[in-house]
Protein backbone atom coordinates (compact mmCIF):
# COMPACT_ATOMS: atom_id res chain seq x y z
CA UNK A 1 0.00 0.00 0.00
CA UNK A 2 1.22 3.54 -1.06
CA UNK A 3 1.54 6.20 1.19
CA UNK A 4 -0.50 9.28 -0.25
CA UNK A 5 0.22 12.02 1.94
CA UNK A 6 1.91 13.43 4.71
CA UNK A 7 2.37 16.73 7.03
CA UNK A 8 4.63 19.15 6.03
CA UNK A 9 5.66 20.25 9.43
CA UNK A 10 6.28 17.64 12.67
CA UNK A 11 3.23 17.02 14.58
CA UNK A 12 2.89 16.33 18.29
CA UNK A 13 1.02 13.13 18.09
CA UNK A 14 1.96 10.83 15.53
CA UNK A 15 -1.07 10.40 12.51
CA UNK A 16 -2.99 7.32 12.57
CA UNK A 17 -3.65 4.88 10.30
CA UNK A 18 -5.16 1.37 9.25
CA UNK A 19 -4.60 -0.27 5.56
CA UNK A 20 -5.81 -3.32 4.10
CA UNK A 21 -4.71 -4.71 0.27
CA UNK A 22 -8.07 -5.23 -2.01
CA UNK A 23 -9.35 -8.70 -2.37
CA UNK A 24 -8.22 -10.91 -5.51
CA UNK A 25 -10.72 -10.35 -7.17
CA UNK A 26 -10.60 -6.62 -7.28
CA UNK A 27 -6.67 -6.33 -7.46
CA UNK A 28 -6.19 -5.31 -10.50
CA UNK A 29 -9.02 -2.25 -10.23
CA UNK A 30 -8.21 -1.46 -6.63
CA UNK A 31 -4.52 -1.26 -4.72
CA UNK A 32 -6.29 -1.30 -1.51
CA UNK A 33 -7.93 1.22 0.98
CA UNK A 34 -6.67 3.04 4.33
CA UNK A 35 -8.78 4.31 6.95
CA UNK A 36 -6.64 7.61 8.40
CA UNK A 37 -6.98 10.15 11.55
CA UNK A 38 -4.78 12.57 13.15
CA UNK A 39 -5.60 14.57 15.77
CA UNK A 40 -4.33 17.43 15.37
CA UNK A 41 -6.93 20.26 13.71
CA UNK A 42 -4.24 23.22 12.16
CA UNK A 43 -6.46 24.57 8.83
CA UNK A 44 -3.52 26.23 7.77
CA UNK A 45 -0.93 22.94 7.72
CA UNK A 46 -0.76 22.13 4.25
CA UNK A 47 -0.08 18.41 2.77
CA UNK A 48 2.72 17.35 1.16
CA UNK A 49 1.54 14.88 -1.31
CA UNK A 50 4.16 12.04 -2.76
CA UNK A 51 5.44 10.82 -5.73
CA UNK A 52 2.25 8.04 -6.62
CA UNK A 53 1.40 5.60 -9.44
CA UNK A 54 -2.26 5.36 -8.61
CA UNK A 55 -5.27 7.70 -8.87
CA UNK A 56 -6.60 8.13 -5.46
CA UNK A 57 -9.84 8.23 -3.87
CA UNK A 58 -10.10 10.27 -0.88
CA UNK A 59 -13.26 10.84 1.55
CA UNK A 60 -12.88 12.62 4.40
CA UNK A 61 -15.15 12.87 7.36
CA UNK A 62 -14.39 16.18 8.48
CA UNK A 63 -16.78 17.90 5.74
CA UNK A 64 -14.27 18.16 2.48
CA UNK A 65 -15.88 16.93 -0.24
CA UNK A 66 -14.67 13.89 -1.72
CA UNK A 67 -12.20 14.13 -4.82
CA UNK A 68 -9.55 12.09 -6.82
CA UNK A 69 -6.10 12.71 -7.44
CA UNK A 70 -4.22 11.29 -9.99
CA UNK A 71 -0.55 9.64 -10.39
CA UNK A 72 2.52 12.65 -9.68
CA UNK A 73 6.02 12.19 -10.70
CA UNK A 74 7.29 14.58 -7.61
CA UNK A 75 5.76 15.58 -4.60
CA UNK A 76 3.32 18.37 -4.57
CA UNK A 77 1.73 20.64 -2.12
CA UNK A 78 -1.77 22.23 -1.00
CA UNK A 79 -3.08 24.23 2.33
CA UNK A 80 -6.37 23.52 0.97
CA UNK A 81 -6.49 19.94 1.51
CA UNK A 82 -7.01 19.58 5.33
CA UNK A 83 -7.56 16.19 5.96
CA UNK A 84 -8.09 15.10 9.16
CA UNK A 85 -10.32 12.02 9.52
CA UNK A 86 -11.03 9.71 6.70
CA UNK A 87 -10.74 6.70 3.88
CA UNK A 88 -8.21 7.10 1.04
CA UNK A 89 -7.98 4.23 -1.98
CA UNK A 90 -5.86 4.03 -4.36
CA UNK A 91 -6.69 2.95 -8.22
CA UNK A 92 -4.52 1.05 -11.08
CA UNK A 93 -5.07 2.79 -14.02
CA UNK A 94 -7.72 0.31 -14.96
CA UNK A 95 -9.68 0.87 -11.77
CA UNK A 96 -10.14 4.87 -12.71
CA UNK A 97 -11.22 3.73 -16.34
CA UNK A 98 -13.45 0.73 -14.90
CA UNK A 99 -15.10 2.99 -11.78
CA UNK A 100 -15.34 6.54 -13.10
CA UNK A 101 -15.09 5.61 -17.44
CA UNK A 102 -12.23 8.82 -17.07
CA UNK A 103 -9.14 7.75 -18.11
CA UNK A 104 -5.95 8.14 -15.49
CA UNK A 105 -4.15 10.16 -17.70
CA UNK A 106 -6.74 13.00 -17.43
CA UNK A 107 -6.03 13.30 -13.80
CA UNK A 108 -2.43 12.90 -14.21
CA UNK A 109 -1.14 15.98 -11.65
CA UNK A 110 -4.16 16.58 -10.37
CA UNK A 111 -7.47 16.41 -8.19
CA UNK A 112 -11.13 16.34 -9.45
CA UNK A 113 -14.23 16.53 -7.09
CA UNK A 114 -15.52 12.90 -7.00
CA UNK A 115 -18.83 13.87 -7.96
CA UNK A 116 -17.98 14.74 -11.17
CA UNK A 117 -16.44 11.32 -11.47
CA UNK A 118 -19.46 9.25 -10.10
CA UNK A 119 -22.29 11.84 -9.63
CA UNK A 120 -24.75 10.79 -7.27
CA UNK A 121 -22.85 7.91 -6.41
CA UNK A 122 -20.18 10.14 -4.68
CA UNK A 123 -22.72 11.49 -2.15
CA UNK A 124 -24.14 7.69 -1.73
CA UNK A 125 -20.79 6.29 -0.66
CA UNK A 126 -19.62 9.43 1.48
CA UNK A 127 -22.87 9.23 3.58
CA UNK A 128 -22.61 5.77 3.90
CA UNK A 129 -19.37 5.43 5.24
CA UNK A 130 -19.05 8.31 7.31
CA UNK A 131 -22.64 6.44 8.83
CA UNK A 132 -20.75 3.20 9.33
CA UNK A 133 -19.45 1.94 12.88
CA UNK A 134 -16.12 0.38 12.33
CA UNK A 135 -13.41 0.74 9.97
CA UNK A 136 -14.46 -3.25 9.06
CA UNK A 137 -17.71 -2.08 7.93
CA UNK A 138 -16.16 0.73 6.00
CA UNK A 139 -13.71 -1.72 4.34
CA UNK A 140 -16.92 -3.70 4.04
CA UNK A 141 -19.02 -1.36 2.31
CA UNK A 142 -16.26 -0.33 0.09
CA UNK A 143 -15.60 -3.94 -1.22
CA UNK A 144 -19.17 -4.13 -1.93
CA UNK A 145 -19.60 -0.99 -3.49
CA UNK A 146 -16.63 -0.93 -6.25
CA UNK A 147 -17.94 -4.72 -7.08
CA UNK A 148 -20.94 -3.36 -8.02
CA UNK A 149 -19.87 -0.31 -9.84
CA UNK A 150 -16.62 -1.22 -11.44
CA UNK A 151 -16.92 -2.25 -15.05
CA UNK A 152 -14.10 -4.06 -16.62
CA UNK A 153 -14.93 -3.54 -20.14
CA UNK A 154 -13.92 -0.13 -19.92
CA UNK A 155 -10.40 -0.61 -18.92
CA UNK A 156 -7.50 0.60 -20.97
CA UNK A 157 -4.93 -1.22 -23.37
CA UNK A 158 -4.06 -4.66 -21.27
CA UNK A 159 -0.78 -4.82 -22.96
CA UNK A 160 0.16 -1.46 -21.30
CA UNK A 161 -1.60 -2.64 -18.09
CA UNK A 162 0.72 -5.49 -17.45
CA UNK A 163 3.45 -3.59 -18.45
CA UNK A 164 2.59 -1.00 -15.72
CA UNK A 165 2.16 -3.77 -13.05
CA UNK A 166 5.35 -5.36 -14.14
CA UNK A 167 6.72 -1.94 -13.45
CA UNK A 168 5.26 -2.06 -9.80
CA UNK A 169 7.11 -5.14 -8.70
CA UNK A 170 10.39 -5.07 -6.88
CA UNK A 171 11.77 -7.60 -9.61
CA UNK A 172 10.56 -6.18 -12.52
CA UNK A 173 12.49 -5.79 -15.95
CA UNK A 174 16.09 -3.55 -15.09
CA UNK A 175 15.30 -1.28 -18.03
CA UNK A 176 12.45 -0.22 -20.28
CA UNK A 177 14.32 -1.98 -22.87
CA UNK A 178 14.29 -5.22 -21.25
CA UNK A 179 10.43 -4.56 -20.26
CA UNK A 180 9.55 -4.05 -24.30
CA UNK A 181 11.49 -7.19 -24.83
CA UNK A 182 9.53 -9.38 -22.85
CA UNK A 183 6.34 -7.72 -24.30
CA UNK A 184 7.40 -8.70 -27.93
CA UNK A 185 6.85 -5.19 -28.82
CA UNK A 186 9.24 -1.92 -29.45
CA UNK A 187 10.63 0.35 -26.66
CA UNK A 188 8.67 3.52 -28.41
CA UNK A 189 5.46 1.47 -28.27
CA UNK A 190 5.63 1.09 -24.52
CA UNK A 191 6.15 4.54 -24.26
CA UNK A 192 3.32 6.23 -26.72
CA UNK A 193 1.39 3.27 -24.70
CA UNK A 194 2.20 4.98 -21.55
CA UNK A 195 1.69 8.38 -22.30
CA UNK A 196 -1.47 7.31 -23.77
CA UNK A 197 -2.95 4.93 -20.72
CA UNK A 198 -1.04 7.03 -17.96
CA UNK A 199 0.02 10.42 -18.52
CA UNK A 200 3.61 9.67 -17.34
CA UNK A 201 6.72 7.96 -18.96
CA UNK A 202 7.31 4.52 -18.25
CA UNK A 203 10.90 5.41 -16.73
CA UNK A 204 8.60 7.93 -14.44
CA UNK A 205 6.23 5.08 -13.59
CA UNK A 206 9.25 2.82 -12.77
CA UNK A 207 11.38 5.65 -10.80
CA UNK A 208 8.13 6.11 -9.15
CA UNK A 209 7.65 2.72 -7.95
CA UNK A 210 10.93 2.26 -6.14
CA UNK A 211 10.47 5.26 -4.19
CA UNK A 212 7.30 4.13 -3.01
CA UNK A 213 8.50 0.77 -2.69
CA UNK A 214 10.98 2.61 -0.17
CA UNK A 215 8.30 4.61 1.83
CA UNK A 216 6.74 0.99 2.47
CA UNK A 217 10.27 -0.20 3.58
CA UNK A 218 10.58 1.94 5.75
CA UNK A 219 7.03 2.17 7.46
CA UNK A 220 8.00 -1.07 8.82
CA UNK A 221 8.52 -0.42 13.27
CA UNK A 222 11.89 -2.32 13.10
CA UNK A 223 13.28 -0.23 9.74
CA UNK A 224 16.37 1.67 9.41
CA UNK A 225 17.29 4.42 7.19
CA UNK A 226 19.94 2.52 5.14
CA UNK A 227 17.95 -0.77 4.40
CA UNK A 228 16.05 1.00 1.23
CA UNK A 229 18.95 1.40 -1.04
CA UNK A 230 17.97 -2.71 -1.59
CA UNK A 231 14.60 -0.99 -3.11
CA UNK A 232 16.42 -0.71 -6.48
CA UNK A 233 19.01 1.99 -5.93
CA UNK A 234 22.48 1.52 -6.82
CA UNK A 235 24.40 3.25 -3.79
CA UNK A 236 23.34 5.47 -0.88
CA UNK A 237 23.94 8.47 -2.83
CA UNK A 238 21.44 7.33 -5.60
CA UNK A 239 18.90 7.09 -3.10
CA UNK A 240 19.37 10.56 -1.45
CA UNK A 241 19.57 11.97 -4.98
CA UNK A 242 16.28 10.00 -5.78
CA UNK A 243 14.26 11.40 -2.15
CA UNK A 244 15.37 14.69 -2.79
CA UNK A 245 14.03 14.54 -6.37
CA UNK A 246 10.54 13.67 -5.46
CA UNK A 247 10.00 14.18 -2.08
CA UNK A 248 11.98 17.57 -1.24
CA UNK A 249 12.94 15.99 1.78
CA UNK A 250 16.08 14.40 2.66
CA UNK A 251 15.90 10.43 3.49
CA UNK A 252 16.07 10.92 7.56
CA UNK A 253 13.47 13.14 7.09
CA UNK A 254 11.09 11.47 5.32
CA UNK A 255 11.81 8.18 7.32
CA UNK A 256 11.43 9.89 10.64
CA UNK A 257 7.50 10.74 8.86
CA UNK A 258 6.79 7.66 7.65
CA UNK A 259 7.90 6.00 11.11
CA UNK A 260 5.39 8.30 13.27
CA UNK A 261 2.32 6.30 12.18
CA UNK A 262 0.20 4.64 14.72
CA UNK A 263 -2.15 1.99 13.88
CA UNK A 264 -5.84 2.51 13.72
CA UNK A 265 -8.40 0.25 15.87
CA UNK A 266 -10.22 -1.74 13.06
Amino acid sequence: MAIHSLPTQPQAEPYEMIARLSPPHLRPYVLGWAGFRTRERVPADPSRMLPLNAATLIIDFTGMGPIVTGPRATATFSAHTPWRHGIAVGLTPAGMSALTGTPIREVAGTAVRLEHLLGNRAEELTSRLIASASWAERFRLLEERLTAWLRPDAGPDGLIMHAWRRLQEPAGPPTIGALAGELGVSRRYVELGFRRVVGLSPKTVARIARFQRTVDTWRRPSATLHEAVACGYADQPHLTREIRAMAQMTPKQLFAFVQYTDRLAG
